[in-house]
């Protein structure tokens, strides 16, 4: 069995030249070690105290740490630092991650069962929790003093608090989702001062968010629906601030705030709806902006939020202002980016307080059409149901019409049905059809009343060499690798090939080609006879390029 040198990389794996089990990797591993941990379920817990160390999923693999049945937490870190990658925690008795004054990153991670918090973070350590998943645990996340951040994250369907901070701990908790607590959503408590941003509560059994023991939080562009009690609660003696949040569905008052309290309350409207200042669209338009080409497509997407912004603006002063449906159409080829700018999109319409939630529900001609006349209908409106409040994107929608020949009167059923509920409810959803130019504009005629749904076309062009090139760059850092600058003319020559076939996929094509260099990486890997270093596992070579463009 190889022995670790210190940072050096380390495979867990059911086949020979391997460490059978992360705890035997653990042994052996020296301060920095990088621990990849091949796809299967391990029977185990873990426990780090004082060490530097990196637990990794192997990429493309799933992998399952079971500490069902142990009396004692599936992954325990004690001092040091422990970065959990693409790692699933199973628990039932105990919690499933527990980290006591440890640097921990979690990245992509999903945890599920526990009794007590299914995380738990106590100390003076900061600590990183990213796109996480936590379910089905009697607590979902419990920060005890501990500064750090937790962003991206859902916490959902515990039979407690969602997450609790306590103990004059001062996180910023960013773009998280809390549902389905039997508790409440957050409780902050002990002194806390947390920021919380961007994040959505919902479906608690009291509190969406509940505030106590002189604590003073943040509170940011949150949204709190459907709970049993006051949607944000303040005790006595608690200070903070309110900004920007949307408190829908809750018990009276929907923002409760004790008598001793000093919290402050703003960018609320009569109505109640959440107002948006600069920054917020800033960050939204600034999403935007980093993506790469587009300069036309984004140029429309301004002018639109520039007048939505002036119409709000119109309607707090008592101004009139003209009926405005939100619905668009995108044309353009495959993989230009009409996903991305259409969810976007929703973002800024939720953020200049327009659509109520901005959530993004995307479905296509399978998701519409039934299999008999009448149950098109439907299921047509059962979507349009789920999807207001935010986003209707329809993807290849000339799939619909009858022009396109692909399925007769059961698709331009559900085009007759879409037709009246956009306009019913024109100031509750944002319908946005999309697909190619040319088949978009049959679509448009499948009925009478269709094109004057839509208050405007954008139109989406292929994306030049150079942009799949950059758009390449990204998936590689993305995924963590390394590219030869040499493979640069490679790809650009292959894209400039490649932008005149019929079936061209702009940036699709693009993710194909890095999906295809990964696999000839891993190939080439294969064959050193060898575990490679962490250097050679992050290369991409313009071999492995080559390779990929021949395939």
């Amino acid at each position: 069995m190889t022995i670790s040198t210190p940072g050096r990389a380390m495979l867990v794996a059911r086949r020979p030249g391997a460490f059978p089990t992360i705890g035997e990797a653990l042994l052996e591993a020296s301060d920095g070690a990088v621990i990849t941990i091949d796809g299967g379920e391990y029977a185990e817990t873990v426990e780090v105290t004082g060490r530097r160390v990196t637990l990794a999923a192997a990429k493309g693999t799933s992998v399952v740490i079971d500490g069902r049945g142990a009396d004692r937490p599936v992954l325990r870190s004690t001092g040091g630092a422990l970065v959990l990658r693409g790692i699933e925690v199973l628990a039932d008795t105990s919690s499933a991650v527990v980290a006591d004054d440890t640097e921990l990153v979690m990245d992509r991670c999903t945890v599920s069962g526990g009794r007590g918090p299914a995380v738990m973070l106590r100390g003076t350590v900061a600590f990183t929790v990213t796109g996480c998943v936590i379910s089905s645990a009697e607590q979902g996340i419990t920060v005890d003093g501990a500064p750090g951040r937790i962003e991206d994250t859902t916490v959902e369907g515990v039979t407690g608090d969602g997450i609790t901070i306590g103990s004059g701990a001062d996180p910023v908790v960013r773009n998280c989702t809390v549902t389905g607590c039997g508790l409440r959503g957050f409780y902050v408590y002990q002194y806390a001062r947390p920021v919380i941003e961007g994040c959505a509560i919902s479906n608690a059994g009291h509190e969406g968010i509940a505030v106590a023991h002189h604590s003073a939080p943040v509170l940011k562009r949150c949204t709190v629906d459907e709970v049993g009690g006051s949607g944000i609660a303040f005790g006595p003696g608690c200070g903070g601030s309110v900004t920007a949040c949307r408190v829908e569905n809750t018990a009276e008052p929907g923002i409760a705030i004790a008598e001793s309290a000093t919290a402050t309350v703003t960018a609320a409207d009569p109505a109640g709806r959440g107002t948006c200042g600069d920054l917020e669209l800033d960050d939204m338009l600034g999403e935007l902006d980093a993506m790469i080409g587009l300069p036309e497509v984004k140029e429309e997407v301004r002018a639109l939020v520039d007048e939505l912004q002036v119409n709000e603006w119109r309607r707090r002063a008592g101004l009139p202002i003209g009926a405005a449906a939100h619905h668009l159409v995108f044309a353009g080829a495959p993989g230009t980016g009409k996903t991305t700018v259409a969810r976007i999109y929703g973002k800024l319409l939720k953020a200049l307080g327009i659509l109520p939630r901005g959530q993004f529900c995307e479905v296509s001609r399978r998701d519409l059409v039934g299999q008999y006349i009448g149950h098109t209908a439907e299921k047509t409106a059962t979507v349009f149901e789920k999807a207001k409040g935010g986003v209707l994107f329809i993807d290849e929608a000339y799939t619909l019409s009858r022009l396109a020949g692909s399925g007769g009167d059961f698709g331009q059923e559900a085009i007759d049905t879409l037709v009246p509920l956009m306009e019913e409810h024109r100031d509750e959803v944002a319908v946005i059809v999309a697909g190619y130019t040319g088949e978009m504009v049959d679509f448009l005629a499948a009925n009478p009343g269709l094109a004057s749904r839509f208050g405007k076309t954008i139109e989406f062009e292929d994306y030049s060499p150079g942009e799949l090139l950059s758009i390449f760059g990204r998936m590689v850092s993305a995924g963590d690798y390394e590219l030869d600058p040499d493979a640069a003319p490679v790809l650009t020559e292959h894209f400039r090939l490649v932008s005149g076939d019929v079936n061209f996929g702009n940036a699709r094509d693009a993710r194909r080609l890095f999906e295809g260099s990964r696999k000839a990486q891993a190939q080439r890997l294969r064959l050193l006879g060898r575990m490679p270093t962490v250097e050679e596992l992050r290369a991409l070579h313009v071999a492995d390029v080559e390779v990929a463009t021949t395939r």
